[in-house]
């Protein structure tokens, strides 16, 4: 699987000819607090540069609507496409649109689920989701373990179902749980949170509600981890019971971390995957070549670290 390190291709753009670019931009849900934080990176960073225009699409989480905004890329003559997929199994559309048209295409944050099969003039920028969940479930297991724990339970909150983070993150948990260092956790339940806070604090209500008892919480993303928490608290549970994790370290996970509810989160740099996006569309419109996936390591958070990571995301 091929994969190159961001730092390779930031400054890129240095060497790209001066003539102006217009990129259509396509994301799955404005609304969504990373989504926002790639948003604003790449606005930012196109502002910065001579000749790039942004045309920037919200699919509200339909994936018909994002396919139409692709070819209405398309049809315009953009000079470049970015995306951010509303479904992952919906890829093969857009990248063989992009392909007979002969514009480049990059995939950012989500995207297919077989990034290698990409055909020349595309690529992937994101950060490995086989590294993400992995590392939540691991510092979770270390920190049931350290309070004690020789047996215990967990639940999990899953984002989009159609997602394949969600679906990757969801089996990283599953295959840590799996090992004998951590084989004394077990999952009594799982359901999709669809990225979103309120849809998570509504699960865990309903599963305190009939009874059901976790040690952990172990949530695809910060936005859910705080939902639960925010229904932990309303049941009265009180923080110190259960050990709650999230991925994405944003500026409100860390936030939670700070008041001691979150207890573990991933950073996952938005701002590092907006601008690379960038850069690596100007390559292939420039002609130059590309590594099909460019991967931006994912990084632990915990109480030890937070300071690292308070004014990033």
């Amino acid at each position: 699987m091929k994969k190159l390190v961001l730092a390779s291709i930031i400054g890129a753009c240095a060497a790209l000819p001066a003539s102006a670019q217009t990129i259509g931009v396509a994301l799955p849900n404005f609304d969504n607090m990373f989504q926002t934080l790639i948003k604003n990176a790449m606005t930012d960073y196109a502002e910065g540069m001579d000749g790039v225009t942004l045309q920037m699409e919200d699919a509200q989480l339909d994936i018909g609507r994002q396919l139409s905004q692709v070819q209405n890329f398309i049809a315009s003559g953009v000079d470049g496409i970015i995306v951010s997929v509303v479904d992952s199994d919906a890829t093969v559309a857009m990248t063989n649109a992009a392909k007979d048209a002969g514009i480049p295409l990059v995939y950012v944050n989500t995207g297919p689920s077989d990034p290698d099969m990409l055909p020349e003039g595309q690529a992937f920028v994101a950060s490995n989701e086989l590294e993400s969940g992995t590392l939540e479930a691991q510092e979770m297991c270390r920190q049931l373990k350290e309070a004690g724990k020789t047996e215990a339970t967990g639940v999990i909150l899953i984002g989009d179902l159609s997602n394949e983070a969600a679906r990757l993150r969801t089996q990283d948990v599953h295959d840590v749980l799996a090992t004998p260092e951590c084989e004394f956790i077990e999952i009594v339940d799982q359901q999709t949170g669809a990225w979103q806070r309120q849809t998570a604090a509504d699960l865990v209500t309903n599963w305190l509600a009939a009874g059901t008892q976790f040690d952990a919480v172990f949530a695809n993303n910060d936005e859910m981890a705080i939902g639960a928490i925010q229904a932990l608290k309303n049941a009265g549970i009180p923080m110190e019971d259960v050990v709650v994790g999230g991925i994405d370290a944003t500026a409100d996970g860390l936030a939670a971390m700070q008041m001691g509810d979150l207890d573990v989160t991933v950073f996952q740099d938005a701002a590092g995957q907006g601008r690379g996006s960038i850069d690596a569309v100007l390559k292939l419109i420039a002609g130059e070549s590309l590594e099909r996936q460019i991967y931006i390591p994912f990084e632990l958070v915990t109480q030890e670290n937070i300071d690292q990571y308070l004014s990033i995301n």
